[in-house]
């Protein structure tokens, strides 16, 4: 015959305080667990309440919201805000002394060489005369120019000059003058004009073509030798002086020739579309 046992646990909590107010309570628990043998137990247990009651409020707190960042999500943040801090910084350049052309300014340990300068054994010179520019975020040095550059010739360009030599293949001038530089100072090299670039026609004398102080409007097609070319319309002699009595001439009327209104001289040229205009 089989018997049963039968435990009881009692669990018996006198009093607790909640908040500075004293309040009594019992609470009583039934377990029964059936076995063999009938065995009547009563444990009481008096547990600290000021505990349980921080344990209640621990699990009543309700959990924080804010949501969770890792490690790889902070390092992308982090990473945005200082290539966003770069991306605003400007770059700080300074002006510093004035200097003239061959003046040292700096070295190539300190800085890398901007504009206007030039390097020499390890150093920077300046170019011009001017301020020097130091640019602090990419570590440069340049000069600012104070005065106007002379402008440069450029293959391309149209210049205007004075002819002083004439020979049996070419012409020899000075020119004065770029189109589109105003009236800008500049050494005026000497340019020829060979017999092959006055014009699209066989040209047999030159002197029929140019005659000495002739003002002339060329183009330029080598820096080399520094050649011209007066071939095409808009080019040529721009304004003739009569080699008798030195009076500018002028278009001959419904002739490609040039008349002296003083002493009537007809001369050749090869004559530009705005001769006598001083138009370039």
């Amino acid at each position: 015959m089989t018997r049963g046992i039968i435990i009881r646990i009692r669990k018996k909590t006198s009093r607790r305080k909640i908040k500075g107010t004293e309040e009594e309570e019992e609470v009583e628990s039934l377990d029964e667990v059936e076995t063999g043998e009938t065995v009547e137990e009563e444990v009481e247990t008096g547990e600290t309440v000021e505990a349980e009651v921080v344990e209640e409020k621990k699990e009543k707190k309700p959990a924080s919201r804010k949501p969770k960042t890792t490690k790889k999500d902070s390092s992308k943040e982090t990473g945005k805000k200082k290539a966003a801090t770069k991306k605003a910084e400007p770059e700080i350049t300074e002006e510093t002394v004035f200097v003239l052309p061959g003046d040292l300014i700096g070295t190539n340990e300190e800085f890398a060489p901007g504009s206007e300068t030039f390097v020499r054994g390890g150093d920077i010179f300046s170019l011009v005369a001017g301020t020097v520019s130091v640019n602090k975020k990419r570590r440069t040095i340049s000069v600012i120019p104070k005065i106007s550059t002379p402008p440069v010739i450029k293959v391309g360009d149209i210049v205007v000059g004075a002819i002083f030599n004439v020979r049996d293949s070419m012409v020899l001038l000075r020119i004065e003058a770029i189109k589109g530089e105003g009236e800008r100072a500049f050494q005026a090299p000497v340019a020829a004009i060979h017999v092959s670039n006055v014009k699209e026609a066989y040209v047999r004398d030159m002197s029929n073509e140019f005659g000495i102080s002739d003002i002339i409007k060329g183009k330029v097609i080598n820096l080399e030798n520094m050649r011209l070319t007066t071939s095409g319309a808009e080019l040529g002699v721009m304004k003739a002086l009569c080699p008798n009595c030195h009076t500018s001439m002028v278009k001959d009327q419904g002739k490609d020739k040039l008349k002296c209104p003083s002493c009537g001289n007809i001369q050749n040229r090869k004559i530009a579309a705005g001769f006598g205009t001083g138009i370039i």
